[in-house]
């Protein structure tokens, strides 16, 4: 009954309801995009704790819906929605948006993008060449486009069984040895946890089948992204759905090492999204500057007039050690 229940409130909160109220009635194609500060004083003594924050609003009609983040430099972001389109967003020291670039996304056939063929959940962008990683649900593929966005290089299908078409590939994680992990949102009525896939090299290149394994949530919610750390631990966000707030997302760590083929493997809470800030936030990266480390996210609003796009930034401060070799505690 339980999960019935939180199948409902997804359909009702993320799906495609019929009288929904979308932002735009027309067509805008206008390349701007602005930065409204948020206020708020967080907590300074968590691990997590809140820097800043900006609601982001564009008359562009394909801005927002945004599933995936990177951050490609200071003050540089990629944002992907899962309508198939990308945003460029360029903010000077102050917070303010400085370049704006809009654009859709190549397609496997060469015709614009439809929703069921272009849902963008997860991103990974190579630091040295600037190739882009995409994962994709309902089609269950991974795609390797090149740093300009304009052509799909190589893109592979996701082994069977098929992933379910609403709950498949949501989080994808390039670690610093070239490998890749993958994770579902909700994947497999297992009752170990949800499937996941971890991928000796390039996922969008044929070659031999992933490593399966499991992630136990620990009632944390779904996993809705996922970014690498620079201790090479993985950083994972959960979105879980409620009444009051609507929406609670939690933020744990997870060791690779842990990661053993079939096996269940668990993370640490080290922070939540503050309750004034609740939303959909669907994605997720972590950079270092000036020997500091920070967390980015960004919200998905469905392009309902109920939703936002935020975007915040938290500094992580203190984060529990690795364990020890060998521990039992992570994995089973």
């Amino acid at each position: 009954m339980r999960r019935l229940i939180a199948a409902a409130l997804i359909f009702l909160t993320l799906g495609p309801v019929p009288c929904a109220t979308v932002r735009f009635a027309d067509v805008d194609l206008s390349q701007r995009a602005e930065a409204r500060p948020l206020r708020f004083a967080g907590d300074t003594s968590a691990p997590m704790r809140f820097v800043r924050g900006w609601r982001l609003d564009s008359p562009n009609s394909r801005f927002g819906g945004f599933s995936a983040l990177a951050h490609t430099g200071p003050g540089r972001f990629l944002l992907v929605g899962d309508n198939g389109h990308w945003t460029r967003l360029t903010f000077d020291t102050r917070g303010a948006v400085l370049s704006t670039r809009i654009g859709a996304l190549p397609t496997s056939d060469g015709r614009p993008a439809r929703k069921t063929m272009a849902d963008v959940e997860a991103l990974a962008v190579d630091p040295k060449g600037g190739a882009v990683w995409l994962a994709l649900e309902g089609i269950n593929q991974v795609w390797r486009l090149d740093a300009g966005l304009g052509r799909i290089e190589s893109r592979r299908r996701l082994p069977p069984p098929r992933w379910p078409t609403n709950r498949g590939p949501e989080a994808m994680v390039r670690l610093a040895d070239g490998r890749t992990i993958l994770f579902s949102e909700d994947a497999d009525d297992d009752p170990r946890g949800r499937e996941a896939l971890l991928y000796a090299s390039d996922p969008a290149v044929p070659g031999p089948a992933p490593l399966r394994f499991f992630y136990d949530a620990d009632g944390r919610g779904l996993v809705s992204d996922a970014a690498p750390l620079p201790d090479g631990r993985i950083l994972l966000v959960h979105r879980r759905l409620g009444f009051d707030p609507l929406f609670t997302t939690i933020v744990s760590v997870l060791d690779p090492a842990d990661i053993v083929r079939d096996g269940v493997v668990r993370s640490r809470t080290i922070g939540r999204v503050p309750r004034p800030l609740a939303e959909n936030y669907e994605g997720a990266a972590v950079s270092v500057e000036r020997e500091r480390t920070w967390l980015w996210l960004v919200s998905d609003d469905n392009f309902n007039v109920w939703q936002r796009s935020l975007l915040l930034q938290f500094e992580l401060v203190d984060l529990p050690p690795k364990r020890a070799p060998g521990s039992k505690k992570a994995a089973r």
